[in-house]
């Protein structure tokens, strides 16, 4: 994306009108979108809603007809608002009328498989598992806002399915190459484009010729097919990307629905505007869609709940309380704390993780000594070439060799395997010096660089082979003691299962939250790393449809698929039941029951702050024991808890509400976890959970505290019966350290002979106060 717009994806649900004084036909002052954030409709027919809106416009501008004009879009299903194109005197003056929450600007969010299934558990092949017991999400639809879709791809093919779901009352929209009667079938029963916010503030149209794009569903961009058909995508067999990792591509619920709103656009590197994103949600929630898939997200410092520049909190603040799951991205700014986004304790937050799959690549020295390293490389081989380090000069005689500040001299490049170390860990600083390789007539690359397994595919077959430092410090020495240092590149390998583990993403946004650390974010962690799924034609790296990526943008649709499991078989589980059965039932150990790490400098046991609860396990999910259930009045706690005021919290939740005068605990949110970010004596929290298993059940709790603290819980012991569902229990947290300490972490389990039902605890010592603090 270039630098002349800021990058940012939102969504909002708040509508901001940018409006001056009262705008007449003919103004002056400078318009651009804002979105008006009305809260809750005050009517049921949303003729009468958008009307309401026309009128309170009217009001600033000075006629409905001006109002029309102006208006770019009116939320009349989901809650209530719209964008208009308004100056900043007109935005002012709508903020202070009766009835207006809040009036923001528009702005931009950002973007964010053959064995990733099977890894999860839910292979076709075993009969017992929550893909059977679910009829593959039969009848469950899913909605995916993303950059739309590309129909003709096999993986949406709606062969074998059942008509549309009756409740259903979407639409599918025509639009440049897409024909809704030819594109639309019984697999994608709804495609939308939102495109109006975008192009107000863009001020020019789209250039299709620089950035290829459609107005339509289409996609131009690919990933958000690749998204799509990673959550319910058909079976497609015998799919590989040139070879490697060749199976049987599907999506999580292949029989789920799909329901595409295209929010984002293919300019500048991939653009979503808030307005757009706000009328997505205001449409998904009047089609009936069961599941929200966004990976999309914002950008650091994060906007507070009620800001409604985070269109994504408060749109799916009115998904959730009409029972739908939304499941987002947690962002790609790991490994750094603090870095987690979508954190609302409503929203189903996602972390990327890899799998039980590599791809090692043969690095075989002119003196017969044969180092491994990781790439997708299936291009030419050149047997034997020459192998080069650029030695620089001067005071930095490394200066030369560093892959983000290439500096080549062609003549001695030329036809040879270039060495570099790169400091940098962003994906385009490495196809960049692979391009100057290139470009210098160099015919392979090997990065040496802090451990990932997110791996990066150079152009054309050109060989780029990731090594970590001490590698890359070895085949260096053999660069500078050798008189003719030569090189053998060899295609890449898949191997699958053991001795591979699974570990947390390097790019995966950590925890804890910068808004409420008590909330545990992420939630959840899915497979995220070169993820095979497909794609659009226009995608560069594609492959016969289909292309590896990685992100939390491609660990969500694999969350979002499971939902659409669990939703087919227990449709009256909340949205806050379905993230609690993920949370405790979620795996902390790999398939040889080591614990997992996390990819960082340096690779670390992973922590709740890396993976939430663990890596998804969509089987257990299906069968908890117990949930931590929330709704409206537990959210109504958190954002009293918040400090936010009555005013916007009556707003957003559509009810009136009076916080008590003395705040109450955010600790006492019953989320699936406890987070206590300031402990300096002892602290006492409650949780209620609610049996959904067999009626008479009884749990043990077990403890294991974290360093230094220690935990008792009362009562120790649940009983369950037929009249007896939900049981509450204190936890009491104390602490041994008398130093402020970093987090330690431990677990509470409930346990029977069938279940145990985990949830981790967190816990940093503060006998000082820190900085800044508001207790």
């Amino acid at each position: 994306m270039r630098n002349r717009m800021p990058f940012f994806v939102t969504l909002f649900i708040l509508l901001v009108l940018d409006g001056e004084g009262l705008m007449t036909a003919k103004v002056e002052a400078k318009s651009s979108v804002h979105i008006v954030y009305l809260g809750e409709r005050q009517f049921d027919d949303p003729e009468l809603v958008t009307d309401s809106h026309h009128d309170l416009l009217a009001t600033v501008v000075g006629s409905k007809e001006v109002a029309s004009d102006l208006m770019v879009y009116s939320y009349r299903h989901g809650f209530s608002g719209f964008a208009a194109k308004l100056t900043e005197s007109q935005a002012q003056q709508l903020s202070e009328l009766p009835g207006v929450v809040r009036v923001i600007p528009n702005s931009l969010h950002r973007l964010q498989t053959t064995r990733s299934w099977d890894f999860l558990g839910l292979s076709s092949n075993y009969p017992t598992s929550v893909l059977q017991n679910s009829q593959m999400g039969d009848g469950v639809i899913i909605g995916v806002f993303d950059t739309g879709i590309w129909p003709e791809s096999k993986a949406f093919s709606d062969e074998g399915l059942g008509q549309i779901p009756s409740r259903w009352k979407g639409a599918c929209q025509s639009g440049d190459h897409f024909n809704a009667a030819i594109h639309c079938n019984r697999k994608i029963i709804g495609a939308r484009w939102f495109i109006d916010g975008f192009l107000a503030d863009y001020g020019k149209p789209l250039n299709t010729s620089e950035d290829p794009e459609y107005l339509s569903p289409r996609d131009a961009n690919g990933h958000g097919t690749h998204t799509s058909s990673t959550a319910s995508g058909s079976y497609v067999r015998n799919i590989s990307y040139k070879g490697l990792g060749p199976g049987t591509v599907r999506g999580g619920a292949p029989r789920a629905r799909l329901a595409i709103y295209k929010v984002c656009w293919n300019v500048l590197g991939g653009q979503c505007a808030s307005a757009d994103i706000l009328k997505a949600f205001d449409e998904a929630i009047h089609d009936g869609v069961d599941v929200l898939s966004l990976s999309i997200g914002y950008s650091l410092p994060l906007f507070s709940d009620v800001d409604e520049r985070d269109g994504i909190a408060t749109g799916s603040f009115h998904a959730v309380a009409r029972g739908i799951t939304v499941v987002c991205a947690a962002a790609n700014n790991g490994p750094s704390a603090q870095t987690v986004q979508n954190t609302a304790p409503w929203i189903l937050t996602v972390a990327a993780s890899t799998m039980d799959r590599a791809f090692p690549t043969p690095i075989m020295l002119g003196n017969n000594q044969t180092f491994v390293g990781q790439a997708i490389f299936t291009g030419k081989e050149n047997g034997f070439t020459g192998l080069t380090y650029p030695e620089g000069t001067g005071l930095d005689p490394n200066s030369a060799g560093a892959c983000q500040a290439l500096l080549l001299n062609s003549t001695l490049v030329a036809g040879k395997v270039v060495l570099c170390f790169a400091s940098v860990t962003q994906r385009v600083a490495i196809r960049r010096a692979a391009a100057t390789v290139k470009e210098a007539g160099g015919v392979g690359l090997i990065i040496a660089k802090n451990p990932s397994d997110a791996l990066i595919e150079c152009s054309d077959g050109f060989p780029c082979i990731e090594v970590d430092y001490e590698i890359g410090t070895r085949i260096l020495y053999y660069i500078r003691s050798a008189k003719s240092p030569t090189v053998k590149l060899s295609h890449s390998k898949t191997l699958i299962g053991k001795p591979v583990s699974a570990k947390v993403a390097f790019f995966s946004s950590r925890g804890p939250s910068s808004i409420a650390p008590e909330i545990l974010k992420p939630d959840i962690t899915a497979p995220g790393v070169n993820i095979l799924a497909a794609t659009s034609p226009l995608d560069w790296l594609m492959d016969g449809g289909y292309a590896i990526h990685s992100g939390t943008s491609m660990a969500t649709p694999h969350v979002s698929g499971i939902v659409a499991l669990l939703k087919a078989i227990h449709p009256d589980w909340s949205p806050a039941a379905i993230k609690s059965a993920l949370v405790t039932t979620a795996r902390t150990k790999d398939a040889s029951s080591f614990p997992l790490f996390a990819e960082g400098s340096p690779q670390k046991l992973a922590n709740p702050f890396d993976f939430g609860g663990g890596i998804v396990n969509p089987n257990g999910a299906a069968d908890p024991g117990l949930v931590y259930d929330m709704g409206i009045s537990d959210y109504i706690h958190y954002l009293c808890a918040m400090g936010y005021n009555n005013s916007a919290i009556s707003r957003l939740t559509g009810q009136s509400t009076l916080c008590p005068i003395q705040k109450p605990s955010i600790l006492d949110v019953n989320v699936p976890s406890i987070t206590i970010p300031n402990l300096r004596n002892s602290a006492t929290l409650t949780r209620t959970v609610t049996n959904v298993g067999a009626p008479k059940s009884i749990y043990k709790a077990v403890i294991e505290p974290p360093i230094g603290i220690t935990v008792t819980v009362r009562p120790a012991i649940l009983v369950f019966n037929f009249t007896t569902k939900k049981i509450s229990f204190n936890v009491t947290v104390s602490a041994a350290h008398q130093v402020n300490t970093g987090y330690f972490f431990g677990s509470l389990t409930w346990t029977n002979e069938r279940h145990a039902v985990r949830i981790p605890l967190s816990v940093k010592t503060e006998i000082l106060q820190s900085y800044a603090d508001d207790n």
